[in-house]
């Protein structure tokens, strides 16, 4: 049985911003780094579990894309079966930009 999968518009907004960025870089870099990133969300629906808790108080998980230097930051909510992403941002990115959406 699948979980649901439900992407908070800021996350929407960090995919958008660096495909953008990306495509800068390469045309058509963007969309492979958006159907990276899509795929994780399929990966997700699938088993979120998987990946190790990173809050000591809330289920927060992440994952990476396999090409991209990204963390799909997510909350999996058990009882419900849901899978909330709250970000898509770079690795390198300091902790506290994820942590204000959770």
């Amino acid at each position: 049985m699948n979980w649901r999968v439900v992407v908070r518009p800021e996350a929407g907004d960090d995919v958008k911003e660096a495909a953008a960025w990306y495509d800068t870089q390469r045309a058509g870099l963007g969309s492979e780094f958006t159907e990276e990133v899509l795929r994780v969300f399929d990966a997700l629906a699938l088993n979120p579990l998987l990946n190790c808790r990173r809050h000591p108080r809330k289920d927060i998980r992440w994952r990476c894309p396999e090409r991209f230097p990204y963390r799909v930051i997510y909350e999996a909510i058990v009882e419900e079966r849901l899978v909330v992403v709250a970000a898509v941002l770079h690795a390198a990115r300091h902790d506290r930009h994820w942590l204000r959406r959770v």
